[in-house]
């Protein structure tokens, strides 16, 4: 899972008008994204959303295995969830809720590869500074930020690695075989994280 998930997690140095665009800005926008996906109603506008995030890759100039590397580790989850849609909602339903899902996972992972974790960090916590007379502890925002973003990598990771596993033991047809190890594992990486964090001394 290591080397896939760090595909998604770490920083991809370049040059491009992405890579110096203000990280604040670039995180405002994702949330903008994430509520204009209100419109994409539709597989058309859906399939028109994708390739914008597609197009946004290519002024990134990103390696393609990158952007190959994301996309294999969805396929497992969407499979899953493409398959449950259309059969409780139909196709229409299916290609909406999947193509948003792939559309925010990608668009999330573009800003974590165009853009430092340390950035994005400073840039939260600078913006929710006057929160803090309200009680709000601006670091502990930036954290749970970036905590947000790297555990997509790292489930689209698990899911990839349990897939693979599944195969493997020629019990590819099984929902089962794929959902109890997927969540027994981000159980575990949850248990694993909030360790790390209660020894730097988050504990609450």
């Amino acid at each position: 899972m290591g080397g896939r998930a760090d595909l998604w997690g770490l920083y991809q140095p370049g040059r491009s008008v992405l890579h110096r665009a203000p990280a604040g800005m670039k995180l405002l926008l994702l949330v903008a994204a994430a509520v204009g996906t209100h419109w994409l109603d539709r597989p058309w506008r859906v399939g028109a959303g994708l390739l914008g995030v597609l197009a946004l890759y290519g002024v990134a100039r990103l390696p393609l295995r990158v952007l190959t590397a994301q996309l294999r580790s969805l396929a497992a989850l969407v499979l899953v969830l493409a398959g449950f849609q259309w059969l409780v909602s139909g196709w229409r339903t299916a290609v909406v809720v999947v193509g948003v899902l792939v559309l925010l996972v990608l668009l999330a992972g573009l800003v974590t590869l165009t853009t430092r974790t340390t950035a994005m960090i400073d840039t939260v916590t600078r913006l929710c500074r006057p929160l803090r007379r309200v009680g709000v502890d601006p670091e502990r925002i930036g954290l749970i930020l970036a905590l947000g973003i790297r555990s997509v990598a790292v489930v689209a990771g698990l899911a990839h690695d349990v897939r693979e596993a599944q195969l493997a033991r020629g019990l590819g047809s099984s929902p089962t075989a794929f959902a109890v190890p997927l969540v027994v594992r981000s159980l575990r990486h949850a248990d694993a994280l909030g360790d790390a964090l209660v020894a730097r001394g988050v504990d609450d």
